[in-house]
C-alpha cells in the first residue's frame, strides 16, 4: 500500500488504505521558491509566479481528498510591498485571474474561501471585490475551509487584536489567551497543526505568528512551482511520525506505561 493510499479523512480509512493516525486539522502552506524556479530556467520572476498556480490547485485538491479540514496558503506578506513595482503589478493581475478562473470548481467542491489580510490601500479595489465575491459565494459551504493570507502580516494581526481590546474596554486583569485569540481575525481558525515551507528555506516570515505556536514544521527542499500532491502527502506522513508534547512529555516517557 501506498503512502498516498493510506491518507483519508481524519478518523476514517482513506479508500483502500488504512485509519490515518493523527491526522492535522489545519496545514498550512508558505510557498516559496518562485523566484529561484525562474531564475535556475532563466526566466523572469514573472514566470515563477504564473508556473505557482498548478502548485497552489494540486495542493488544495490533495488537501480536499486527505480529509483536511483547514488549509492555509501564504500568497503576499505585507513585507511583499517591497518588491519592484512590476512584479507586485503582476502578482495583482496573476492573482485575480486565478481567483476568477477557479471559483466555480472551488465553489463545486464545497470549498469555504476566506481571505486573510487585505487592508493595505495598494490592494487594487478589482481584486478586494473579486475576494469578497469569493468569500460570499462559498460562505455556506461546509467542506474545507480554504484561506489564502495575501497582504498578511502575523504581527499586524496581533496588534489589531490588541487595538480591538482596548477599543472594547476589557480590563487589563481580563485578558488571557482565549480572549485575546477572540479579536484576531477568523478567531473560529483553529491553531496550525503543520506548516509545509517548500524551497528547504526555515523562516516564520512573519506568517499567522499567533496559530503556529505549537504547529509542526517541515520544510521540503522542492521548489513550490513543482510542489505536487505526492510532496504534500509525504509531508502529511513526516507529520504523524511526529510526537506532539506542547512542552511536556509523553506518558512513556515519564515512565509510564502505555495505555
Amino acid at each position: 500500500m501506498t503512502r498516498q493510499q493510506a491518507v483519508g479523512a481524519s478518523g476514517s480509512p482513506a479508500p483502500g488504505g488504512e485509519k490515518l493516525r493523527k491526522a492535522p486539522r489545519h496545514v498550512a502552506c508558505v510557498m516559496d521558491g518562485n523566484g529561484r524556479w525562474a531564475a535556475q530556467r532563466s526566466l523572469p520572476r514573472t514566470s515563477g509566479h504564473r508556473a505557482a498556480e498548478t502548485a497552489v490547485i494540486d495542493v488544495i485538491e490533495a488537501a480536499r481528498s486527505a480529509g483536511i479540514g483547514w488549509l492555509s496558503l501564504y500568497a503576499f506578506s505585507t513585507e511583499n510591498w517591497r518588491r519592484p513595482n512590476t512584479e507586485v503589478d503582476f502578482l495583482m493581475q496573476l492573482v485575480r485571474r486565478v481567483v476568477r478562473k477557479h471559483a466555480p470548481l472551488l465553489h463545486a467542491r464545497g470549498i469555504r474561501c476566506r481571505f486573510l489580510g487585505v487592508a493595505d490601500p495598494r490592494v487594487p479595489t478589482a481584486l478586494a471585490q473579486d475576494f469578497a465575491d469569493l468569500a460570499m459565494l462559498t460562505s455556506d459551504n461546509r467542506g474545507m475551509t480554504l484561506t489564502v493570507a495575501f497582504d498578511h502580516g502575523g504581527r499586524g494581526d496581533i496588534v489589531q487584536a490588541a487595538r480591538s481590546l482596548i477599543r472594547s474596554g476589557v480590563p487589563a486583569d481580563a485578558v488571557d489567551e482565549q480572549s485575546f485569540a477572540a479579536h484576531l481575525p477568523f478567531p473560529d481558525t483553529p491553531d496550525v497543526d503543520l506548516v509545509i515551507r517548500t524551497s528547504g528555506e526555515q523562516r516564520i516570515s512573519n506568517f499567522m505568528l499567533w496559530q503556529v505556536a505549537y504547529a509542526e514544521w517541515v520544510f521540503p527542499p522542492v521548489l513550490w512551482p513543482d510542489f505536487r500532491a505526492p510532496h504534500f502527502l509525504e509531508c502529511l506522513h513526516t507529520y504523524q511520525q511526529r510526537d506532539r508534547r506542547f512542552g511536556g512529555v509523553l506518558p512513556h516517557q515519564n515512565g509510564e506505561h502505555r495505555p
